[in-house]
């Protein structure tokens, strides 16, 4: 039996992605190539990785025996060559941290600068995700560090909370929300929204809008806080924001009002699969982005 690299590659997509085609394509493969290296693989172990169902694919008993080791091996191969990466560059040490969009918006940047001014051998691979997917990467294996909302299920990690953000209603000044101190969730049915293209939080907030026998009406999602703001402030819609995200949105055109229910309050919380077991450069980012402003503790 053998498996190359890209196979397992291949593997997991289809996994993750619950279908061949789509998981070809992640890999940039052609379906017809990707079709045949699945196939090879189970003739070379003589039993079927995959079941093929109307709705896509799913691993059998075997298939879910080859995720876990090719999660193993390919994090293994990624973590060598991180370490010889860092002798041709001239680097001592990277570390992979995701972020979500609250978190990267006004959190990370003061503490990052200070972490890699003190620290020039150091570097950080940053990547802005949901805070859904960062949980599913750091429970795989795939990066050290990530920052999330507490809207995610966090019980497969250990987390460390950081600091707390506000969910806040965006509107245009001329809107009927605009001189409000506060507004409720529920005043906000019927309304059209424009999206911020943070899935967990759409989620979030489409949970809330169902117990209320309401679904949210996006006209339009948009990954830019700026584009957000710009489509609010010319009457397209509200949207729904985190407070650290929509800092840069303060203007006379617009209007930033706090979310009333409890549940608005949002935690941000530092995770690890394990803290105590981060490289020796993981952790050392991990204690710095916990102090913020003050020395750098030790992880308890």
């Amino acid at each position: 039996m053998r498996f190359d690299l890209t196979d397992m590659r291949l593997f997991l997509s289809v996994v993750e992605h619950g279908s061949l085609t789509r998981g070809a394509r992640a890999t940039n493969l052609a379906l017809a190539s990707a079709s045949e290296r699945v196939s090879g693989m189970e003739a070379a172990l003589g039993a079927p990785l995959l079941e093929r169902t109307r709705r896509g694919v799913h691993t059998t008993a075997a298939g879910d025996v080859l995720v876990r080791h090719a999660r193993l091996i390919l994090g293994q191969v990624e973590q060598m060559r991180g370490e010889l990466r860092s002798y041709a560059t001239g680097l001592k040490g990277r570390v992979r941290l995701l972020s979500n969009t609250a978190a990267l918006a006004a959190l990370l940047p003061s503490r990052l600068r200070r972490f890699l001014a003190a620290y020039p051998d150091l570097s950080v691979d940053l990547e802005e995700q949901p805070s859904g997917e960062i949980v599913r990467a750091l429970a795989d294996g795939r990066a050290d560090l990530g920052i999330v909302a507490d809207i995610a299920d966090l019980a497969a990690l250990q987390t460390r909370l950081l600091a707390q953000d506000q969910l806040v209603v965006a509107a245009s000044g001329a809107h009927r929300l605009a001189r409000q101190a506060r507004v409720a969730f529920a005043d906000l049915a019927g309304e059209p929204f424009v999206g911020l293209a943070d899935a967990a939080l759409e989620i979030h907030l489409g949970e809330r809008a169902a117990r209320l026998g309401r679904q949210l009406a996006y006209r339009v999602r948009l990954r830019s806080v700026a584009d957000v703001g710009a489509m609010v402030e010319a009457g397209v819609g509200i949207a729904v924001l985190s407070e650290a995200s929509a800092a840069e949105l303060r203007r006379p055109g617009l209007a930033l009002l706090p979310l009333s229910e409890p549940w608005a309050l949002r935690q941000l919380h530092l995770c690890a699969r394990d803290f105590a077991a981060l490289t020796p450069h993981a952790g050392l980012l991990a204690r710095h982005l916990m102090a913020g402003d003050a020395a750098a503790p030790a992880l308890p």
